[in-house]
């Protein structure tokens, strides 16, 4: 059992490891102001950007859907890691060394199994390139270069071989001090009667990697009709591996997305590569399974696709009749997508690795400039089953596609493709609407937007106060050496929101806030003590910008002064209603105690106002 890391060098990976770094790796992030970004949330479907990242104070939040933390918690929650491996595997990045409690350096076995199945993903990817240049790998090295690969691109795509042998890389793996349940649970390795041995034997291995580069499985391509395995065999899903999540090429591709706000789907290893030497270097491709809903939200991050910034997407199918059952199967995807969709399908049935080798990186570059809109392809190939030269073969070609018509979640696109579709089978357009309104309701394409997510905590609301206390507290949470004397002048009655409330009562109860010279700490001390619902208000208002870009000790408080002044106005009006009551007339006592305490909330208000200079929020 591993020992526990020294808080010291947590606090250190927190510090050195630059969370919109990491987080880019899987999320697009454009400037919010105030030195924070912005991007779509990894952790919840969403259509416009609501998840920040503070670099600042290296902190994230969702606005929508509330997760958020340092950049250890995002490492933990988007690769599914425990505590340890998160600060391991960021350790590793950022080249820091850890120190565990019995007061020794991890040794290689202790470290924790993400951290130690990558390590083994990079030993074997070595290995396998390593392979690659024996005179055994002759066959291997001649099946890439008859489809135009030279041994430059194999090093940029790292591809290897698995000798013919059963046990090259397990021996290599225990060497270097991996254990046989490492390598099967990596899918490294195959349990026998005899022990383990290899999984991919005479093999062409493509090495499948996470976003952010590390190796997580492979891909691997016969050369022997006497192999009996299947043609191309994958990683089986493992701890580090789900082809549902895994797109290849995306470590390659990832940055030209961003750039571009373009992705080209590819159907296999080789097509990936023969677009990126062709200058596609936006192309990815599943990884053994079909193009799902992981892929989507995948790509979606990536490319910032919402409804501001339009992104496109291409796929690359055949011409035949597997090509157009995945393009239907992408119409229905598309339903997920505010990007545009395109198809892009060679008319010879030839796939990108092919076309290169015809007609050169230029017929690749051709192929996709020629794609067209997904809408129009699907439509077209429904049609094309029907023989349009009798009104009766028009008739069910107008029933078929009316369907396809009412999944159009573009509204006003619709009416465009029903002009088209009207041209195409000589069909009035009156006709053809009247059908898709019948044939919305046997549509399985979701035509509405999804519903938005409901904040884990309460919220602020939308009044002046409201705003107020959520700036107030934004600043004693970001500027806590900024808040003077002020802080002791609050008390959780001034505020009116439940949730600003509990988030004053958190701070009190950390302590005093001029005593963390390190905002980060301080949010963190404050966090520390809050239930669930009060740690992701605590989150949202560490990260949330404030009206100016660096909050001086004027500013911060003068804020605090507007959250006081407010508090007098609304004790005077409660006095003023105390005054009214007729059951105080005959109480001069009374009365005169309560107009003295009227005059001095007044003299106290209007002092708060002064320094405030007015609503600054």
């Amino acid at each position: 059992m591993a020992g526990r890391i020294r808080e010291e060098d947590v606090n250190i990976v927190r510090e050195r490891a630059q969370i919109d770094e990491i987080v880019r790796e899987t999320v697009t992030l454009k400037p919010a102001g105030g030195g924070s970004f912005k991007g779509l949330c990894p952790f919840h479907d969403e259509r416009s950007p609501s998840f920040h990242v503070t670099p600042s104070k290296g902190l994230y939040h969702c606005f929508s859907c509330g997760e958020g933390g340092d950049v250890i918690t995002y490492v933990r929650k988007i690769d599914a890691l425990s505590f340890t491996e998160a600060v391991e595997r960021l350790a590793d990045k950022y080249s820091i060394s850890l120190r565990y409690e019995e007061g020794s350096n991890q040794s290689p076995s202790q470290h924790g199994q993400r951290s130690r199945l990558i390590e083994a993903h990079k030993v074997a990817m070595a290995f396998f390139q390593q392979q690659l240049l024996t005179p055994e790998a002759a066959h291997a090295r001649e099946f890439l270069t008859q489809r135009g690969f030279d041994q430059a691109s194999w090093a940029t795509f790292g591809v290897g071989y698995s000798p013919a042998g059963w046990d090259g890389l397990t021996n290599v793996l225990k060497q270097r001090g991996f254990t046989q349940e490492e390598a099967l649970a990596g899918g490294l390795a195959v349990a026998g009667q005899r022990g383990a041995y290899d999984r991919f034997r005479d093999r062409v291995m493509w090495p499948i990697r996470d976003a952010g580069g590390d190796p997580i499985g492979f891909g691997a391509r016969k050369l022997s009709e006497s192999d009996q395995g299947p043609k191309y065999l994958n990683t089986p899903e493992t701890p580090i591996y789900r082809k549902s999540q895994v797109l290849y090429g995306l470590d390659l591709a990832r940055r030209e997305m961003a750039k571009t706000h373009q992705a080209v789907i590819v159907e296999g290893y080789t097509d990936v590569m023969a677009c990126h030497l062709a200058g596609i270097t936006t192309a990815v491709a599943t990884c053994g399974t079909a193009f799902g809903t992981e892929h989507v939200r995948i790509l979606r991050r990536i490319l910032l696709d919402d409804e501001i910034a339009q992104a496109q997407i291409v796929f690359t199918f055949d011409g035949d009749a597997a090509g157009r059952k995945a393009a239907l199967k992408a119409f229905n995807e598309d339903q997920h997508f505010v990007a545009s969709t395109y198809v892009a399908v060679e008319p010879h049935g030839m796939d990108p690795c092919d076309l290169r080798l015809k007609g050169g990186d230029q017929a690749v570059q051709d192929l996709i400039a020629a794609r067209v809109p997904l809408f129009e392809f699907v439509m077209r190939a429904t049609i094309a089953d029907y023989d349009l030269a009798g009104p009766e073969g028009r008739v069910l070609a107008m029933r078929a596609v009316a369907p396809v018509l009412a999944g159009i979640k573009d509204v006003a696109l619709r009416p465009e493709y029903i002009r088209m579709v009207a041209g195409w089978l000589s069909i009035d357009e009156a006709t053809i609407r009247q059908e898709v309104t019948k044939g919305s309701g046997k549509s399985n394409l979701s035509t509405q937007r999804p519903a938005s997510n409901t904040p884990t905590a309460s919220t602020f609301g939308a009044s002046n106060v409201g705003a107020v206390e959520r700036t107030a507290l934004k600043c004693v949470l970001q500027a806590p050496d900024q808040v003077g004397e002020w802080f002791g002048s609050l008390e959780e009655s001034v505020f009116t929101v439940p949730a600003a409330a509990a988030v004053y009562a958190a701070c009190a109860k950390a302590g005093n806030p001029l005593d963390y010279a390190d905002a980060n700490k301080w949010v963190q001390a404050v966090i520390e003590v809050s239930d669930e619902a009060t740690a992701s208000q605590v989150r949202a208002l560490s990260v949330e910008p404030l009206p100016v870009d660096r909050p001086d000790e004027r500013y911060v408080q003068a804020v605090l002064a507007r959250v006081l002044e407010l508090d007098a106005g609304r004790r005077i009006d409660e006095i003023k209603g105390v005054l009214q009551r007729s059951d105080l007339q005959d109480d001069a006592a009374e009365q005169e105690r309560l107009l003295g305490d009227l005059l001095a909330l007044e003299q106290y208000r209007r002092a708060m106002r002064e320094f405030a200079v007015g609503d600054l929020i």
